[in-house]
């Protein structure tokens, strides 16, 4: 991703009562029609953004951020795994909003952001709560799901909307900032071209766990949100890892 040219500005659309999806479209070379990059801003007493994006897209993000509410007042600075496009500029955040903590499972706050973050980590437990006001986040722990030993997933209670990170990846610019069309073979078409997932052997029980949890809204990372049965769509999922469909 190194050699993208200059993104366009930061479209902000709000995809759940209170939670924003900011999203920065980046061409890259190779993959026709490009590629997003999207933070989740839950506007809240204490005020949480789930990625941070990669350092170079800081201050495009910054300023969309800035249209929702000031950045300084961000709380929590959250991801779902140690990766570029995940926590490439948390100390950015850090610097801007004094207040705020980092956000993660306990595993990445072992293995790396206690060492990279320029303030310690506030680590979750596997199901540990999360109240920042009218929201509730709740953490659950999603080892190589899609990939990464530390990987994890917020589920915001009050609106039931699944961060889901990189679960339900598209390809495209994600100008549409929340669809009721099926993402599912979008999101196929972009691993079977470019698997990203560890296939690791838990892998369907993860996510017939969170499938249970009944999402209305899938806030996914790059490309378009998606509004409607969620639980299906991880079941489907699952179903096409195992090579059932």
């Amino acid at each position: 991703m190194s050699s993208v040219a200059t993104p366009p500005e930061t479209a902000v659309a709000e995809i759940a009562d209170g939670i924003y999806r900011l999203s920065t479209p980046v061409p890259v070379p190779g993959l026709p029609g490009g590629f997003s990059f999207n933070q989740i801003l839950v506007v809240d007493d204490e005020p949480l953004l789930f990625h941070t994006g990669p350092r170079r897209l800081f201050p495009l993000v910054r300023a969309a951020v800035a249209r929702v509410l000031p950045p300084e007042s961000l709380r929590w600075i959250s991801f779902s795994h140690v990766e570029a496009d995940e926590c490439g500029s948390l100390n950015e955040w850090l610097a801007v909003a004094p207040a705020a903590v980092p956000l993660c499972g306990q595993v990445a706050a072992m293995v790396s952001v206690g060492d990279l973050a320029d303030r310690p980590p506030r680590a979750l437990a596997d199901g540990e709560a999360l109240p920042t006001g009218r929201h509730l986040l709740r953490w659950y722990d999603a080892p190589h799901v899609p990939h990464g030993w530390e990987c994890g997933f917020l589920m915001e209670e009050t609106t039931r909307t699944f961060l889901c990170g990189d679960l339900f990846t598209q390809a495209g610019d994600g100008r549409t900032a929340l669809t009721t069309t099926s993402i599912l073979e979008p999101s196929e078409a972009m691993r079977k071209g470019m698997d990203y997932f560890s296939h690791a052997p838990a892998s369907r029980r993860l996510l017939e766990r969170f499938a249970a949890l009944k999402p209305t809204t899938l806030a996914v990372m790059h490309g378009s949100c998606f509004s409607g049965d969620g639980a299906a769509l991880l079941l489907g999922l699952a179903d096409r890892l195992e090579g059932r469909a």
